[in-house]
């Protein structure tokens, strides 16, 4: 899987990724593949958790929706995120199937945003979450949020915050590796 974070400190956030893909049992490290696991959509970056096949995918869905992908709220994402849904059983014969008594269709999504008016985390029921701090997805996450959260009060970087929590994850999770890519810029 992989290891994604966001964080938000200090008028600063910050997105990142590890950069290693799996096939069941093989690796493919970054040494032979570039392995971008975050994309952008105009002002928005966006990182992705689950099977590679929603990479391509999502990337040019978001980018086709053009003006109507919007990312800079948790409305204006519950509403982006749920026209995704419709265009991905449409058009790119997405199986919704989780578990029988599930409540809605699955989008089989789980994603983090960032953008200069927040961070956003988006899972398959298109529940979206807008967090003040930081937050994880992937296999790694949990040794993620650890090291986010042992460092956050003193750590004064949204990035060397974000840095951190994917090297554990690259550290202890076997499904990530590092390098870890980055992004992060000035909140509005």
């Amino acid at each position: 899987m992989t290891t994604c974070v966001v964080v938000r400190k200090n008028k600063e956030i910050a997105i990142a990724a590890d950069s290693l893909v799996t096939f069941g049992d093989t690796r493919l490290s970054h040494a032979y593949e570039a392995n971008e696991k975050i994309f952008q959509i105009g002002a928005s970056y966006i990182a992705l958790a689950g099977t590679t096949a929603h990479f391509p995918v999502m990337r040019k869905l978001l980018t086709d929706m053009g003006e109507e992908c919007l990312l800079d709220t948790r409305d204006a994402v519950f509403e982006t995120f749920t026209r995704v849904h419709q265009i991905l059983k449409e058009k790119y014969f997405l199986n919704i199937k989780e578990e029988e008594d599930d409540p809605y269709e699955s989008s089989q999504i789980t994603t983090l945003s960032a953008n200069p008016h927040g961070i956003f985390g988006v899972y398959s029921y298109r529940e979206v979450f807008s967090f003040d701090r930081f937050w994880a997805i992937g296999s790694g996450k949990t040794f993620a949020l650890g090291a986010m959260y042992a460092a956050y009060d003193t750590l004064t970087s949204a990035r060397a915050i974000a840095e951190l929590g994917v090297s554990a994850g690259a550290e202890f999770d076997k499904s990530s590796s590092l390098p870890c890519k980055i992004n992060s810029f000035s909140m509005k």
